[in-house]
């Protein structure tokens, strides 16, 4: 299926090509369904194939996972640390302790995957990691869950607006100014919408954005209000932008996704009390 025809595949594999046929129609004999369609000497995957394919690629997967982790076992169990993290804690949260955590674990490896809370959920049910830290709903299993954070959502505005003196907005606050809030794909994005309707207030965002930086940095240049999440909005921390709490408060559930297979270890351990330590800190800098 990856090179498009039986010979090529053979010659990848450095077989025959009748040896290679014969390998096809053994596996369709002992699944009991087909799996290629062959006319005029083509074969084309049917849909059985397709589904087959996207299973086999997550075996390898996992089967490559297991041989990093027997490969970190056999170099010291803290030899590396392997996470993925959401943007909006990984542009600055996550790179700032990582210089404290160096000091007292100067061989410790951390290898930061910084993508979407799907792919961080995706990746810690296949265990291709030793922790995630991702928005909340899940839909995947293999992993645990805890609670990182649920400060909520800050309003930023830029600090030469009228509402800039306000000690609190709302949805209905917003409703004449250009809003940037986030993708409706995401789960931040159907909360505001959410808070919005239930303020009896219409929804009608002039910009929407997947990366909370990008929002505050729309701010930052007058391009309209924003809903940050709390830590882009302390990190960030431009005269330019005053951030103003926002009712109905909307929590930023983030949660720390443990997987199953990932055994701890003393240096993994100690990074998730920093980042726990550090989190606390932070938070007691937003407005009330």
């Amino acid at each position: 299926m990856l090179t498009g025809t039986v010979s090529a595949a053979a010659e990848l594999l450095g077989r025959s090509q009748p040896a290679v046929s014969r390998l096809l129609d053994k596996l369709e004999s002992e699944l009991g369904v087909p799996l290629f369609e062959r006319r005029r000497g083509l074969v084309t995957p049917t849909s059985v194939a397709q589904l087959l394919l996207d299973e086999i690629e997550r075996a390898f997967v996992s089967f490559e996972s297991l041989k990093s982790f027997a490969a970190r076992v056999a170099e010291g169990e803290s030899s590396r640390i392997d996470t993925a993290i959401m943007p909006a804690l990984a542009l600055g949260f996550v790179p700032r302790l990582l210089g404290k955590f160096r000091e007292e674990w100067p061989n410790t490896k951390i290898l930061l995957n910084v993508t979407l809370s799907v792919k961080v959920e995706e990746w810690a049910a296949s265990q291709q990691i030793d922790f995630g830290l991702a928005e909340t709903p899940f839909r995947r299993s293999g992993f645990r869950i805890e609670t990182f954070s649920d400060t909520p959502y800050i309003a930023a505005v830029p600090a030469d607006h009228p509402l800039a003196k306000r000690a609190r907005l709302g949805p209905a606050d917003i409703v004449d100014v250009p809003f940037i809030s986030w993708a409706s794909m995401t789960s931040a994005g159907q909360l505001v919408a959410q808070a919005f309707r239930s303020c009896g207030v219409k929804y009608d965002p002039s910009y929407e954005t997947t990366v909370s930086s990008t929002a505050y940095a729309m701010v930052k240049h007058g391009v309209g209000i924003a809903l940050i999440d709390p830590y882009t909005a302390v990190d960030e921390q431009d005269e330019r932008v005053t951030l103003i709490p926002f009712a109905p408060a909307i929590p930023f559930n983030v949660a720390l996704l443990r997987p199953e297979s990932r055994p701890a270890n003393r240096a993994l351990d100690a990074l998730l009390d920093l980042m726990a330590t550090e989190r606390d800190r932070l938070m007691e800098r937003l407005p009330r």
